[in-house]
């Protein structure tokens, strides 16, 4: 079974289905594990033609990055 591995990327979203390299089909998401330094590492695997890719994904909730936990926002009241 081939295996592609990518790094980070930030434009993948958690409802985002990638498409196959190989076979262009929609892949689906097979698993999801810790990785290293506030990420995740996620596997999708291709229905068509059983290939799998990894891809790690930031964590959008890492207190290290600016995000919208430092945005200002409060709890409505």
């Amino acid at each position: 079974m081939p295996l592609a591995y990518s790094h980070s990327d930030p434009s993948l979203l958690p409802t985002e289905r990638p498409r196959c390299p190989e076979c262009q089909g929609r892949m689906m998401l097979a698993s999801i594990e810790h990785g290293p330094a506030h990420s995740d590492l996620w596997t999708f695997e291709c229905p068509k033609c059983a290939h799998v890719e990894k891809k790690l994904v930031e964590d959008p909730m890492n207190p290290v990055k600016p995000g919208w936990q430092n945005s200002g926002l409060k709890v409505p009241e």
